[in-house]
């Protein structure tokens, strides 16, 4: 038939004709999510902190480094961001400060697939040095390092500026249980992800301003602040158990039972090992005489460490 208007489905939303504000953005997502269907990730935002507190506060630094390789002895450090913040000792972040960033030339090519993961080049980094002094002036009055891998942040941080080796460490990647609060994975994104808002990652100061963010957040499950979970942990001390000489046929069980292998290169024994709380230490004591030696006579080595002393290389 002809003369007949042609039918046009509606549009969802209706806009004058404009560039949509943040509002209108942000209406769409809300539009989204209420039907159950959808989950939107917003960019990760400034922190929106109190003006002033009358509490106590500390400083702490978020530190990443990005290297050439996962070696600290053999690698080097191409990148480091700190990003400085005050918290109260209960466990929020009360205000964030300026980032040091910087680049350093590794003397060598950059590894291609350092490249690909990072975006830094050899021409950004050609020529370039980190001030050893204004590293030690940054860190100076920091009551805490904090890094999302400490493991691997901390030994290279150490033997390229020796500050960071008489402070005290904390890790946001294995000292908050993310898995019982819920979360999918442990990756700063997956954790952002949970949160809500993502970021640009894979750039150490994007990755500290992702990292305070996600501290300063309450978890899910125990409603406390992620950065009072980690502060708990740290103020804990622990102690390290060796299963020195435990019989090669067990090796499965151990490591079962969270034991890692340690082939004795660092100067600590070559043994399986478990880190645990004091309060767990008999119990765990009890457990490797009962099923691991089957005898009750045996010594076995143990040391105590503090976040002063953890994670050191």
């Amino acid at each position: 038939m002809t003369g007949m208007p042609t039918m046009r489905p509606l549009p969802l939303f209706a806009f004058p004709a404009r560039t949509p504000t943040a509002n209108d953005a942000e209406r769409m997502a809300k539009v989204l999510e209420s039907t159950g269907d959808y989950r939107v990730l917003r960019r990760m935002r400034p922190l929106s902190l109190p003006a002033s507190s009358p509490q106590p506060t500390k400083r702490g630094i978020f530190v990443d480094v990005e290297t050439t390789g996962l070696d600290p002895k053999a690698d080097s450090i191409i990148e480091l961001a700190m990003l400085p913040f005050e918290y109260s000792i209960k466990g929020d972040i009360l205000a964030v400060g300026e980032s040091f960033n910087s680049l350093r030339d590794p003397g060598i090519p950059i590894p291609a697939k350092v490249t690909e993961l990072t975006g830094i080049t050899d021409a950004m980094v050609a020529g370039t040095a980190i001030d050893a002094e204004q590293v030690a002036t940054f860190a100076d009055g920091a009551a805490l390092i904090i890094s999302h891998n400490a493991g691997f942040d901390r030994p290279f941080c150490e033997r390229q500026w020796p500050i960071f080796a008489s402070k005290a460490w904390a890790c946001s990647l294995i000292e908050i249980d993310w898995t019982a609060e819920g979360f999918e994975g442990k990756k700063l994104s997956q954790i952002a992800a949970g949160f809500g808002f993502f970021f640009d990652a894979h750039r150490a100061v994007d990755d500290c301003q992702a990292g305070v963010d996600i501290l300063s957040r309450r978890l899910p499950r125990s409603d406390r602040t992620a950065l009072a979970a980690l502060l708990e942990s740290a103020r804990t001390p622990r102690w390290r158990l060796w299963a020195e000489g435990a019989p090669y046929a067990l090796r499965e069980k151990l490591k079962s039972r969270g034991y890692r292998w340690n082939p004795g290169e660092d100067g600590e024994l070559r043994a399986w090992h478990l880190d645990v709380v004091e309060s767990a230490v008999d119990e765990e004591l009890q457990y490797l005489r009962s099923e691991i030696y089957g005898r009750d006579d045996i010594d076995l080595p143990r040391r105590q460490f503090t976040a002063f002393d953890r994670y050191k290389s």
